[in-house]
């Protein structure tokens, strides 16, 4: 039995896919839960040297002031931030605000930009 042409899998090309922007923010939610999990034994660490004592403070905040350190630093401080504000907008959603069209478009980009400036107001 040979499969037809209408039976065949079809190939979903998610790079040429148009997503709105609360699509965009849904991803992003769930991929700053991924990067935040893994991060959370670097943190820990960081934690854990910085309270040892004033030479490990003074490492942990050479790191993070510097080249990789600082990035990874600015990322992860991103990821929590928009990953904590498109929660609160779910949250919202499952209490039923915020689930019409325009206000749901509108308070996506409010996630999007919010996470920008208060990762640029923090560092």
């Amino acid at each position: 039995m040979t499969m037809s042409r209408a039976k065949r899998p079809f190939y979903l090309n998610l790079f040429k896919i148009w997503l709105p922007v609360g699509g965009f923010v849904s991803i992003l939610h769930r991929a700053t839960g991924v990067l935040l999990a893994v991060a959370i034994p670097l943190l820990l660490w960081a934690w854990q040297v910085s309270l040892a004592s004033a030479e490990g403070f003074a490492m942990v905040q050479k790191i993070v002031s510097q080249g990789l350190g600082a990035v990874l630093y600015f990322v992860v401080l991103w990821a929590f931030l928009h990953h904590l504000l498109a929660g609160v907008r779910h949250l919202g959603f499952d209490i039923g605000w915020g689930e019409a069209r325009l206000s749901a478009r509108r308070s996506a980009w409010l996630v999007l930009v919010s996470a920008w400036v208060l990762t640029a107001v923090l560092l």
